[in-house]
């Protein structure tokens, strides 16, 4: 996800993909605690994605 893409979206749709995010973290935690993550990369990818979308919340909120 680009920033681009993420200056895009209302707040509504910030918070709603920061929900999503989340739960794509949880269940990547899940997989790798089982031994069935194929990328473990990706953990770290969805957490960088999360942090993109609370910082462009936070600056909509200060607005």
């Amino acid at each position: 996800m680009k920033v681009s893409e993420v200056r895009k979206m209302s707040a509504t749709e910030l918070q709603s993909k920061e929900l999503e995010l989340k739960k794509d973290l949880f269940n990547l935690r899940l997989q790798h605690a089982t031994n069935r993550l194929d990328n473990p990369n990706r953990i770290a990818e969805v957490k960088k994605d999360i942090a993109r979308v609370k910082t462009i919340l936070r600056e909509q909120q200060g607005r």
